[in-house]
């Protein structure tokens, strides 16, 4: 047992008394064993759980060592009180921070910004010193909790704050549709569309117990208890009992489906049921149709869109020819809107300007103002601008092409007005014009009569003004025939027979007789002249070459008139 007598060496007689004592313990024939607090011991408990361990120095009997000897460590649920303030100092005490005057912290470790000049040297605005805390954080979790501290009502502002912004939002969308309508540039589908999902969203909490039904649910495992959606309503009806008709509409109990309608026959307004294909065509199906029409209908015509390959390329694409459709019928809506404008639009200004007024006019037969006041429409322009002195504006005058102010007949814009003795030099400008114009046309009159071209005639059969039979009749033609002979002699000799050193200042040869060209010799370069646009030109060369062939046949030329081509 545990004693203080288990921890020495004992004798044999020792050990016999002890084991004897034991026994006796046991069977109730003595005392139980007492502890350090006077609690007796159970003699039955064995000596391997009784005995204390060695380390433990225990010298009274005991059972301590196998109770909960260690303190539960726990964390108490309380956190730094942030913000605290302990005590407000008015002047700076030695050891405080030298930036704000708080005791609570060094210099280096100040949060508040550097000051110009510190709290130790201005002695003004001490910082309050703050509450300091100091928490033994024990247990693992304790010192690892990223929540501790933390405020759990922060977050219902937060989540009332949220609502409110919902609702806001909500709002300003409903606003933003109405506008749109009112507009014209949205259906009223799309806006009633928009508005029952904004009304479909219900509070999470009121969605929570919707068609719950707490039920005891068979499992492999015996059963639970657990939560289970109610699949209907009981005030609905059931869908085979809709009509009664055996030839109505087919119900598939498997699926509990009924696809077409069974009463096709009654008012839409009086049916509650319409068919499961009804549902089929209502929400975003139409969409998705279009979606998949459109995938088809371009995959067809060569672009690789594929519905079932590239679902979101094929959604963008489809997205992108909406915008580019609708924006095809806007520009055209609004091209027929600027040619034939708008007759449900507000009249601009420029039309109320003409239409009809309060103010009483009067006028004579030739249309000259008799009573009140004319009110004329304005232009988007600026008028009845007087600058520079002028009285009137510019463009108010006109006279020979010109535009000009009619206070001092100025045609030149922004110069500065003289008024009356403006346009008495203008007049005086333009008679004094007029004057010289009429000596000046007067004087070219007098020196064409004296001059000495008069009577004096071109040579225009020099220079083919006459016709072919004309100049033939003028003509001589031994001197043609001689002038023929000279031109060719000078193709033939080319410029090696000319030196210009010897030719004279006006002549075009080295000759003096050559100086002044006479018809005859215009008719012989007229003859010779090469006429490349000629389209039988080529065929007097060739029947050329071919006499010259025939000539130097007998010397072996060998050249044809063709300079060596050949034609094709």
């Amino acid at each position: 047992m545990a004693s203080a007598g288990g921890r020495k060496m004992l004798s044999a007689e020792e050990r016999r008394r002890q084991r004897e004592l034991e026994e006796a313990r046991k069977a109730g024939l003595a005392p139980a064993e007492l502890d350090e607090e006077g609690n007796e011991i159970n003699p039955h408990i064995p000596a391997f759980m009784a005995d204390a361990p060695w380390y433990l120095n225990s010298d009274q009997p005991s059972l301590k060592h196998q109770r909960k000897w260690k303190e539960d460590v726990t964390d108490e649920m309380r956190w730094y009180d942030r913000g605290a303030k302990v005590f407000q100092a008015h002047k700076y005490r030695k050891g405080a921070c030298e930036n704000c005057g708080s005791m609570s912290h060094k210099t280096k470790d100040c949060m508040e910004r550097p000051r110009t000049k510190g709290a130790r040297w201005t002695n003004k605005n001490i910082a309050a010193d703050e509450k300091v805390e100091d928490f033994q954080l024990r247990t693992f979790d304790a010192k690892r909790d990223r929540w501790n501290g933390y405020n759990p009502e922060e977050w219902v502002k937060q989540a009332e704050r949220f609502e409110k912004v919902e609702q806001m939002r909500a709002e300003v969308r409903r606003k933003e549709l109405l506008e749109r309508k009112l507009k014209g540039e949205v259906e009223d589908e799309e806006v009633e569309g928009e508005m029952g999902k904004e009304e479909a969203k219900i509070d999470e909490t009121e969605d929570a117990g919707f068609a719950k039904v707490e039920k005891r649910v068979r499992t492999a495992g015996g059963g639970s208890t657990g939560s289970v959606r109610n699949l209907r309503i009981r005030e609905d009806t059931a869908k085979y009992l809709l009509n009664l008709d055996v030839n109505s509409a087919y119900y598939d109990p498997k699926s509990r489906s009924m696809r077409e309608d069974p009463n096709p026959e009654k008012d839409p307004s009086q049916k509650t049921f319409y068919g499961d294909n009804f549902v089929r065509q209502s929400g975003e199906v139409a969409g998705f149709k279009d979606l998949n029409v459109f995938a088809i209908t371009t995959h067809e015509r060569g672009q690789d869109v594929h519905m079932q390959a590239m679902p979101s390329q094929a959604e963008l694409s489809f997205q992108q020819f909406k915008q580019r459709k609708k924006a095809l019928e806007g520009a055209s809506k609004a091209d027929i809107l600027a040619k034939y404008g708008n007759a449900a639009a507000a009249p601009t200004d420029d039309v109320k300007a003409l239409q009809a007024t309060e103010a009483y006019a009067e006028y004579d037969a030739a249309g000259r103002l008799l009573r009140g006041q004319e009110v004329k429409a304005k232009s988007r322009y600026e008028e009845d601008v007087l600058i520079n002195n002028h009285t009137a504006v510019w463009g108010s005058w006109w006279q020979d092409g010109q535009w000009g102010y009619a206070c001092c007949h100025s045609t030149v814009k922004q110069s500065y007005c003289v008024g009356a003795a403006g346009a008495a030099a203008a007049a005086e400008s333009a008679e004094q014009l007029a004057a010289n114009m009429a000596n000046k046309a007067a004087e070219d009159e007098e020196r064409r009569k004296n001059s000495k071209l008069i009577g004096h005639k071109p040579a225009a059969d020099v220079w083919g003004d006459l016709s072919d039979e004309q100049l033939g009749q003028q003509l001589d033609q031994q001197k043609v025939l001689e002038a023929l002979k000279r031109q060719e002699e000078r193709e033939r000799n080319g410029d090696a027979g000319r030196d210009d050193r010897k030719r004279g200042y006006n002549s075009l040869g080295g000759d003096a007789e050559a100086a002044e060209v006479t018809p005859e010799e215009m008719e012989a370069y007229r003859l010779k002249k090469n006429r490349g646009l000629d389209p039988l030109d080529f065929i007097n060369k060739k029947k050329k070459g071919e006499a010259e062939e025939g000539d130097g046949a007998a010397n072996g030329a060998g050249v044809s008139g063709t300079g060596g081509y050949d034609y094709v």
